[in-house]
């Protein structure tokens, strides 16, 4: 009995330990798990696997949605760990270190060998985003743009015309002041230090500066042009125009414009369908303005394919019914942002009749690429933590910028020795 016992422990152990050294495809060789972090693209996503499973109508996919914040912790722990979703969003700041230690897997091999599907349909920036060593890592899905929101309801009141292609910083400034009434607690304009996308990574190019230069060796962040353009900001806080950032980290300035109490604010196309939700025919947009440059942020969104996934075949299979022109069919007339595919910008700017979604497309040519390197979260968290230091009177902006810039660039000095 006791030898009987011993067999069944091995067998158990064994099983166990099998199950331990196996990937995320499990014994279920008719499942895929797919991860993502905004349910609000459920539609186009649900639509995408409609249409997969008209031809594989045997597999069942499985979608996970986990909030942002907790979106790439998870991630991380669960490919590190040899499981994880088959296919998953991928963004900018996170995309090197994927890359680079193999948790995703290169697409190029799977490109090449597919007549099916061609890099050219889709927007110059987002495949750029997500190529490494001239390899695509994530098949675009879709771009996301900088532009000009604005409560035409406050401008109205306020007697002023609406912002257009020929606003300045001058106009931020003038037209700002004018649009604050602190006695109702409305500010003119957000100029947000909580998000940096939207926020002043925008005015660093428009003052003719760059966050990091193209060959990713540098930090620009200690620069004349950064310097006025992080001055800028403090300029518009300091009189009152803009909310502090102890009021943007109580109340992110996203919300207080959907409130009504903020008349202008910088913010990505992504928003743009929310933002006409809740505030309907009051909502305009327009280009941003230029300080001695006009210029915009851009970045995006990839479907990526797990690095240890043994259904990659499958997997690429359903990658190219999510970005492929139905997949971006069905984004663009969900409203929810830019298509990849580029022939299909028409149909999501007729996607909300109300809102001259022409902005954020016409926004391609004087858009610059989200600053990235190997390490970017890493000398982002720096970025964000001295910024938001100084603006909250820890430092001054010059003393932070430094630091910023200081570190940064030991950071990237090691990722030129790797």
């Amino acid at each position: 009995m006791g030898k009987t016992l011993h067999i069944v422990l091995l067998i158990v152990i064994s099983a166990v330990i099998l199950a331990g050294c196996g990937t995320n495809t499990g014994s279920d060789d008719n499942t895929l798990e797919v991860a993502l972090w905004d349910e609000k693209i459920s539609g186009a996503v649900d639509a995408s696997i409609e249409e997969f499973n008209k031809e594989h109508p045997d597999v069942e996919v499985k979608v996970t949605y986990t909030p942002y914040a907790n979106y790439f912790t998870k991630l991380r722990t669960s490919l590190g760990g040899g499981s994880g979703p088959d296919v998953f969003w991928m963004n900018g700041p996170n995309f090197y270190e994927y890359a680079t230690f193999g948790l995703i897997k290169d697409l190029e091999p799977f490109i090449e060998k597919d007549s099916e599907f061609s890099k050219d349909v889709y927007f110059d920036s987002v495949i750029d985003l997500y190529s490494h060593e001239g390899h695509l890592y994530a098949a675009p899905y879709f771009s996301d743009i900088v532009g000009l929101f604005y409560n035409k309801r406050l401008f109205d009141e306020a007697g002023l015309d609406y912002p257009d292609e020929t606003w300045t910083w001058d106009d931020i400034k003038e037209k700002g002041e004018l649009l604050t009434n602190k006695e109702a607690g409305i500010y003119g304009y957000s100029a947000s230090v909580v998000s940096n996308q939207a926020g002043y990574y925008n005015l660093i190019p428009q003052a003719g500066g760059y966050m990091i230069n193209e060959e990713k060796t540098k930090s620009g962040f200690d620069s004349p042009e950064t310097r006025e353009a992080l001055h800028f900001v403090k300029d518009l806080i300091d009189e009152g125009i803009a909310p502090t950032v102890q009021t943007q980290i109580e109340s992110n300035p996203r919300d207080l414009f959907m409130s009504g109490l903020i008349a202008i604010h910088p913010e990505i196309s992504v928003n743009a369908e929310m933002f006409y939700s809740e505030l309907g025919d009051d909502l305009g947009v327009a280009p941003l303005p230029a300080g001695k440059e006009e210029a915009t942020i851009t970045h995006g969104i990839g479907w990526a394919m797990n690095g240890d996934t043994e259904k990659e075949e499958l997997a690429w299979e359903l990658i190219k019914h999510l970005s492929g022109e139905k997949g971006n069919q069905f984004i663009a007339e969900t409203g929810f942002s830019i298509p990849a595919q580029e022939d299909m910008s028409d149909l999501w700017v007729e996607s909300i009749p109300g809102l001259d979604l022409q902005v954020f497309i016409d926004a391609q040519e004087v858009a610059y690429p989200y600053p990235l390197s190997q390490n970017t979260i890493q000398w982002q968290d720096i970025e964000q933590a001295e910024i938001q230091g100084a603006f909250l009177g820890y430092k001054s902006i010059d003393e932070a910028l430094d630091n910023v810039a200081k570190e940064m660039n030991l950071i990237l000095d090691t990722e030129q020795i790797d």
